[in-house]
């Protein structure tokens, strides 16, 4: 394992160099605290939706750790919900997964207006090392290859749309290789009562952070960065009698009252939903064309 570990810092120390950036999107999570300790002079951006969010310590832990010029917003809730017409604009999607792109929006608005012109962000790398619980019961060899195919961050679009040169280290093509060569009794381990993912990654740079921050468990973005909060506000707006009402009009199959209220919004600001072109299949949940091979459909959120 230890020639992996060597192997692992030495590839992802040379993507980083292959997609240097002036900032980096900063979560305090595994992933981007990684990149943040492989980069040199970077600034690091941050946004919370105020009075929320349980990334605030690992952030400030690092922050101080690293010696990192870190530039971080509050915002508030009536800013936050007048965002998501423009995401939604801009991802041409109603998927509920909506907070955690608004979170990058927000963030990503900061890092602009500092006059940022590359931001690096932590993509890939949950997918590649086994990160999320759901996966450490899969068949990681064929789940794995299966979602590099077809995988898509938002970050891309949204980069594009402010101006933003986007680099993503983890889904650096050499470094994509590399990962999917290693082992996945080596990404997924179980000690104790803890089941670990990636944890060949946080083995590999052990001695080079904090133990808080190598063996953190995973948050997602909504939730570290408090944009989680919204979703109840979002709830609140619509009433038991339109979601029944709208659930018969409407063809899609709403997962719950938020995820009709982003359609609302995706009604006005895109329209249509998009027609299935030749090679594609229809999204089971709102019948939009697909890859064939997709899990997810990226505009009505739905996952096999």
């Amino acid at each position: 394992m230890v020639n992996v570990e060597v192997k692992l810092r030495q590839e992802l120390k040379d993507a980083v160099r292959r997609n240097q950036a002036e900032g980096i999107l900063f979560s305090g999570g595994l992933d981007s605290s990684i990149l943040a300790y492989l980069s040199h002079n970077i600034k690091t951006f941050t946004v919370f939706l105020k009075s929320y969010g349980e990334d605030r310590r690992y952030v400030q832990m690092l922050a101080q750790f690293l010696g990192l010029e870190h530039y971080q917003r509050e915002i508030s809730m009536d800013e936050a919900i007048e965002g998501i017409p423009e995401v939604v604009r801009i991802l041409r999607t109603f998927d509920p997964a909506i907070p955690n792109d608004l979170a990058i929006y927000f963030a990503m608005k900061l890092a602009n207006k500092k006059r940022i012109r590359s931001l690096m962000t932590g993509d890939g790398g949950d997918e590649l090392f086994a990160g999320y619980n759901f996966m450490f019961k899969l068949n990681l060899n064929e789940y794995i290859p299966r979602i590099v195919r077809t995988m898509h961050f938002s970050s891309q679009d949204i980069g594009d749309a402010i101006g933003l040169a986007i680099k993503q280290p983890y889904m650096d093509k050499k470094f994509v290789k590399f990962a999917l060569s290693i082992e996945p009794d080596l990404k997924v381990v179980k000690k104790g009562w803890r089941t670990f993912g990636k944890w060949i990654l946080r083995k590999a740079y052990e001695s080079c952070l904090p133990k808080e921050i190598i063996w953190q468990g995973k948050r997602p973005i909504e939730k570290g960065s408090g944009f989680s909060r919204l979703r109840e506000i979002i709830e609140s707006r619509i009433s038991d009698e339109e979601f029944k009402k709208k659930s018969k009009v409407y063809p899609i199959k709403f997962m719950n009252k938020e995820h009709l209220y982003y359609y609302k919004i995706y009604r006005e600001v895109v329209g249509e939903i998009p027609h299935i072109k030749k090679g594609e299949k229809g999204c089971p949940g709102c019948g939009a064309g697909i890859l064939k091979v997709a899990l997810h459909c990226q505009v009505c959120g739905w996952t096999k």
